[in-house]
């Protein structure tokens, strides 16, 4: 098994991985994520839509987008005082991670902008790790978010390049990547993976589990998604994603970036415990707390905390790769 950290993947390996049994998949991802990391160890990240709906994108899966009748009522950007009211609401229940979503297309140099670079350092100087996600960024936005205290950016590439325009017409794949560029270059840490049961086939699953791991530097972050089917959009009919192709996304995932955060995201409201045990066995060490994730139904911070308590799991604490890195500097 391949234990070193590495982005020069092949297509092949990546398929031979994700096609590999389920069982010996998850025993090879959790050797990994033991050796990588401290498997007791979540991170608890909140959401919060500080703009919602009205979006111009038309993504198959959203009910944000303006197109479609999903009886979610546009909202224009909250006041900064409710942000931060709730960001401390979310570090008082054990979030460590405050990420801010605007259903925009892409940044606009505006005053909502600015409101929202204020939050950003707002909610910096409370200790938590800040993350947004506003959709397209240039260089200079990105670098001015970076200046304003903005540790996180999340802009998923949701599939595979090759089944992207089934999704999405409104940007291409090469935005999203410029967009991931943009955010790297500006110091800031990238947040980025995708969704699963949009009517994909396991090979387009590959083809973005390849993307990812074979950017410059593997995202700091991978959300695993599954498709929270709503009515009014285009995919509403789609099937609910089978626990077992969870399971071996995040697993594969691990295998592929084994430092990485690989998050437990949309659609855990439909698993139950026992299934959630098991992607954290198969290497998940992140998730999103809290009543929603942006519009979508999501468990309480109480369902989580009594989780965490059976599973014997704690938070992982705000910038700690940050904190050994200087410990290792003063103590090296």
């Amino acid at each position: 098994m391949q234990t070193e950290i590495r982005t020069n993947w092949t297509l092949e390996e990546v398929k031979s991985i994700y096609d590999t049994p389920l069982l010996e998949l998850v025993f090879n991802a959790a050797t990994l994520h033991r050796k990588y990391n401290d498997t007791a160890e979540v991170q608890v990240c909140t959401l919060l839509s500080i703009k919602t709906g009205g979006c111009s994108e038309d993504c198959a899966y959203c009910p944000q987008a303006a197109r479609y009748n999903t009886g979610v009522n546009v909202q224009a950007l909250m006041k900064k005082e409710e942000v931060l009211s709730y960001a401390q609401k979310a570090k008082d229940a054990g979030s460590t991670r405050f990420c801010m979503g605007a259903a925009w297309r892409e940044v606009r140099d505006n005053r909502d902008f600015d409101r929202v670079l204020e939050m950003v350092k707002d909610v910096n100087e409370m200790g938590m790790e800040v993350c947004c996600t506003l959709g397209m960024l240039t260089e200079e936005q990105a670098k001015k978010l970076a200046d304003a205290g903005l540790y996180a950016y999340n802009h998923n590439l949701d599939t595979s390049k090759e089944h992207y325009g089934e999704i999405i017409t409104t940007r291409t794949y090469e935005d999203r990547l410029e967009t991931l560029d943009h955010v790297r270059k500006a110091g800031v840490t990238v947040c980025c993976g995708g969704i699963i049961g949009l009517g994909e086939t396991h090979e387009d699953r590959i083809n973005m589990l390849h993307t990812l791991a074979t950017l410059p530097e593997h995202p700091e972050s991978v959300p695993i998604n599954a498709l929270v089917p709503i009515a009014g959009t285009p995919l509403e009919h789609n099937h609910k994603v089978d626990v077992w192709d969870m399971v071996r996304m995040i697993a594969t995932a691990r295998v592929l970036m084994p430092a990485t955060m690989v998050r437990l995201s949309a659609g855990r409201t439909d698993m139950s415990t026992a299934e959630q045990a098991l992607c954290f066995m198969a290497g998940a060490n992140s998730i999103f707390a809290g009543d929603k994730l942006l519009t979508t139904p999501n468990p309480s911070f109480e369902e989580d905390n009594a989780m965490f308590s059976l599973l014997g799991l704690k938070p992982r604490e705000a910038f700690k790769a940050e904190k050994q890195y200087l410990s290792e500097m003063v103590n090296g």
